[in-house]
């Protein structure tokens, strides 16, 4: 059944909200998924906050012009059955959600992504973004990587303390 016209700019503005507030909103094909797996797409998705949405392309274009950061992108790659994932947290999430899918799903593909600085990201882009780790495993790292020299101090006195007490421990049982 055809959207009325109402329902359509109420998906327009859903949509250019969701734009308007994602990070990174990635575009894939899906056609060939079966609908149990796009449910289990869309719950994983919802554990790590992101949204996934299948809308008419055309919407997608016209909130798309609608936006004002958005409204220059090049959108000749938007042909097909088209899957969008936002996020407004976190801009690796929902390539990582998608990748992390299309292992079990190869139905699922990259067509590209839109950043929230106004450019589209090629496929090969989004896949190579997908590689990267999230925003909490980067601040793991940097935290880990900082408090490393913290561990080494710690670690060459307390060595020493058991030195000096395997010596003293030795002296009074002689």
């Amino acid at each position: 059944m055809a959207l009325t016209k109402d329902k359509k700019n109420e998906v327009i503005s859903e949509v250019s909200q969701l734009l308007t507030d994602s990070k990174m909103t990635v575009v894939a094909e899906y056609q060939g998924t079966p609908v149990k797996a796009m449910q289990e797409l869309r719950r994983n998705g919802r554990d790590n906050g992101t949204q996934l949405k299948v809308v008419k392309n055309r919407l997608v274009i016209k909130a798309l012009q609608g936006n004002e950061t958005l409204k220059d992108v090049d959108t000749s790659c938007l042909n097909g059955m088209l899957l969008y994932a936002f996020n407004s947290e976190d801009e690796v999430a929902p390539a990582q959600v998608l990748a992390k899918f299309a292992k079990t799903q190869p139905s699922i593909k990259f067509v590209g992504a839109f950043s929230s600085e106004g450019k589209f990201l090629t496929a090969d882009e989004v896949s190579a973004l997908a590689t990267l780790p999230s925003k909490n495993e980067l601040i793991a790292q940097v935290v880990a990587t900082l408090f490393s020299p913290v561990n080494d101090v710690t670690n060459g006195l307390s060595g020493n303390l058991h030195a000096l007490l395997d010596g003293i421990e030795t002296k009074a049982a002689a």
